[in-house]
């Protein structure tokens, strides 16, 4: 089946680099990865008796989780926001009547009205995180606004506490001098790759010091790819893919490196040689990623969504970056091998915390409990305290 797409209206100020055509034609080949998508034209889309049509306003800025929806649904639908319709769904055949409806002159009676909430729900398991769906006009003057609301979106919710309050704003700045210059995601990442690499290097040749700082600049990249895919609609399979092994491979690697480049080893609290405490840790962190996995396996969501427990331990839980705050911290104390081996404690505290999570969550429904995420119920506009870290409010 082929999906069209039409947009309406004059031109709207580009966003993140990209124009509303640009933008639309991208999430489209995104979410309609098994369909062929085209703009329409009369010659193509009028004799198409299986084609779907998607028409939008160049002046608004969809959600992407709203255009999914619309894609997902067989009926005629009209999106509507403050009373005004703003996207219709329909057949090939059908496109004059939509135009017409899209227009402010065609008949809504004949196609299913719905709103954004109605729509799409506000959770992104994906992201880990809640915010309502949006459809928001674009002006001259509110273009600013909008693409830090697209950076915003973009952003997990539920993650470490680096990433989530000390690198947004200038990871924003970072993003913003990539789509400037045409870099684009998987170029970051390979950066990263590269210093993940000299990283190791260094620890193991006992630059601890230098090895922090480039440490330090790799995770913020490792940031700053994610947030540059999904603004741009730049996303790929093989990038996520490139992502993923190096957050998976490096954090264990980089902690043997810092082992193996300490000019003496005298722990505290694992009164054990170096290799065998590294053994340790690898087996710690493993343990987790195993948890983590399991959790998500059986229960159907990510462990760090279960409770609001669960998303504050995500904060804090033994990923690199909150090991990495101890490695700096032994460094800057003059006692990096204390570092290693709270990195070590920490990782084994971690992931028992994590198998219990997963033990009492199994138990709890092996006796017929029905377990959901905490984002799925909370109210956004109305959620309080710790949790409130965690959820982005409405519009």
């Amino acid at each position: 089946m082929t999906i069209y797409y039409h947009l309406l209206g004059q031109s709207a100020p580009d966003l993140w680099g990209l124009s509303a055509d640009e933008r639309i034609a991208r999430v489209l080949r995104q979410k309609c990865r098994e369909d062929s998508v085209a703009p329409w034209s009369e010659s193509s889309g009028r004799d198409d008796a299986a084609g779907r049509v998607l028409l939008l306003r160049r002046d608004f800025l969809y959600d992407e989780r709203l255009i999914a929806a619309l894609l997902r649904r067989e009926e005629d639908l009209a999106l509507e926001r403050a009373g005004q319709v703003v996207a219709v769904w329909t057949d090939a055949g059908r496109f004059p009547a939509a135009l017409a409806l899209l227009q402010g002159e065609g008949d809504r009676g004949r196609f299913v009205r719905v709103t954004p909430d109605q729509l799409a729900s506000g959770v992104t398991q994906k992201l880990r995180k809640v915010s309502p769906p949006f459809v928001l006009p674009v002006t001259a003057g509110n273009a600013s606004r909008l693409e830090r609301h697209l950076f915003d979106e973009s952003y997990k919710g539920v993650t470490d506490l680096v990433t989530k309050w000390v690198w947004p704003r200038l990871a924003e700045r970072a993003v913003r001098f990539c789509v400037r210059y045409g870099i684009r995601p998987n170029h970051v990442t390979a950066t990263s790759w590269v210093l993940a690499i000299l990283v190791g290097i260094l620890f193991l040749q006992g630059y601890l010091g230098l090895g922090l700082v480039l440490g330090w600049l790799m995770t913020f990249l490792d940031t700053v790819d994610g947030k540059l895919a999904r603004v741009t609609v730049d996303s790929s399979r093989f990038g996520h893919f490139f992502d993923h092994v190096l957050d998976v491979v490096h954090p264990p690697l980089w902690y043997l490196a810092w082992g193996l480049g300490l000019e003496n080893y005298q722990p505290l609290v694992v009164k054990l040689p170096l290799m065998e405490t590294f053994w340790l840790l690898l087996a710690g962190y493993v343990g987790g990623r195993l948890a983590e996995a399991l959790f998500k396996r059986f229960i159907g969501f990510s462990i760090f969504t279960w409770e609001v427990t669960d998303s504050v331990n995500r904060l804090l839980t033994a990923r690199r970056n909150p090991c990495l705050i101890l490695l700096s911290a032994g460094y800057v104390l003059g006692r990096p091998d204390l570092g290693f081996e709270a990195v070590t404690l920490w990782t084994l505290a971690s992931t028992l915390f994590l198998w219990w999570r997963l033990g009492l969550a199994l138990w709890r429904k092996r006796r017929g409990e029905r377990l959901v995420s905490w984002l799925d119920q909370v109210d956004p506009d109305g959620v309080t305290g710790v949790a409130a870290w965690f959820v982005q409010r409405g519009h």
